[in-house]
């Protein structure tokens, strides 16, 4: 059996990681995988985050299996923190994943399920995981315009261009808020052209946010996602706790099922029930508990949201400072886009020779694509990245 296996292609971003580890080379910058560092270059527990595990671990008396759905707990304090009552809870159908890839996974088997010959729309480009799940699954996928490599923003005309050829009952895979790779988010108008658009198609939204909190705060980085949410008669959100809490391996997120009424919740509740089943049976339990003890707990939250704001006040600042430094290098303001782009990432507009050229000669280590890592950066590695983008031409 085993030797028709054939060998399966390498994550670029891990193998990226890999080369990084090993280059010898002190002022090597890795701005490859998608976690938040600090100054220092570490990824620290956050304090909420530490004190509800020591609670939880004071308090809890057992390990034995939770509901296939998850912890209740948890699953109505996200339902709140991402939809905030944007529509009726009785129509929200929710169950714990591990992480949002979980959610993403999932989400798509009950598509297959429910309507098996629905086309799935992405971002070009996107989160690559997304077009290889879809593709794993044996779904059909079809990509629509989003980057405008020339200006390094939103190609939004293009983007409505195509969504406005979506047949009725595709799915339509939007990014809530921080838009990986590229950063690009479109704004309140642009959301609700969107929204009137995908509507009047007939497709169905399914929305990954995977960054709430990192953008323009929590609140403002939902808000597009209520929208969609509160529009669609039918809805499916895929939700991470892994950056905004900054429990990555604690794989915790959720997938949210919005029905067109109360009364067919309870049949897409069993069936997301049976999905975790035929999966992993029960949902990892640990960090979903730590998150619902945090949004449960006023102190714990507003100790969470004080070091998220924290985190993303100075993300935005180490945009601005590269921003700044490339201004300062090249005498134009080619670059200023960086200071626009919200989240953790941004996509430069560098080809793969450049890529691999700052890679070679500077031991700068992004994406082939030219995405890179912003939370990757801090004071001393500004200077070194701008300048090997300006050498590099990018």
């Amino acid at each position: 059996m085993l030797e028709h296996l054939k060998e399966q292609p390498a994550d670029k971003i891990l193998s990226l990681t890999t080369a990084y580890r090993a280059d010898p080379r002190p002022n090597k910058v890795d701005l490859g995988v998608g976690v938040y560092k600090d100054a220092e270059g570490h990824t620290p527990v956050m304090r909420a985050v530490k004190e509800a595990e020591r609670r939880l671990v004071a308090s809890q008396d057992t390990k034995v299996y939770t509901a296939l759905s998850g912890d209740q707990v948890f699953i109505d304090a996200m339902v709140d923190l991402v939809l905030d009552g944007a529509v009726a809870r009785g129509r929200v159908a929710g169950i714990a994943t591990p992480g949002g890839t979980g959610a993403i996974r999932q989400a798509l088997e009950l598509i297959k399920l429910a309507a098996p010959s629905a086309k799935i729309w992405v971002s070009n480009p996107s989160w690559p995981n997304h077009a290889s799940i879809i593709n794993y699954l044996g779904m059909t996928r079809q990509d629509y315009r989003y980057f405008d490599e020339e200006t390094r923003g939103l190609d939004f005309d293009g983007m409505i261009a195509d969504l406005k050829t979506v047949a009725a009952g595709d799915v339509v895979l939007l990014h809530g808020c921080c838009h990986n790779p590229t950063g690009a988010n479109p704004t309140a108008d642009q959301w609700a052209v969107i929204i009137e658009t995908v509507k009047a198609a007939g497709a169905v939204p399914l929305v990954d946010i995977a960054y709430q909190g990192f953008g323009d705060g929590l609140d403002e980085d939902a808000a597009a996602t209520r929208a969609v949410a509160a529009a669609f008669p039918e809805c499916l959100i895929a939700a991470s706790c892994s950056k905004n809490f900054g429990i990555y391996r604690e794989r915790t997120g959720i997938l949210m099922a919005i029905s067109d009424e109360a009364a067919r919740t309870g049949i897409t509740q069993g069936t997301l029930n049976f999905l975790n089943r035929q999966n992993y049976s029960f949902p990892p339990d640990h960090g979903a508990r730590v998150v619902g003890m945090i949004l449960t707990d006023p102190a714990l939250r507003a100790d969470w949201q004080a070091e998220l704001e924290e985190v993303r006040l100075g993300m935005l600042g180490l945009r601005k400072q590269l921003a700044d430094e490339l201004r300062r290098l090249t005498n134009s303001d080619r670059f200023d886009f960086i200071a626009h782009h919200r989240g953790m990432f941004s996509r430069i507009g560098a080809s793969p020779a450049q890529v691999e050229a700052m890679r070679a000669d500077d031991a700068i280590y992004m994406v082939g694509d030219s995405r890179m890592n912003i939370a990757g950066l801090n004071a001393r590695t500004i200077p070194l990245l701008a300048a090997a983008i300006v050498k590099a031409g990018a």
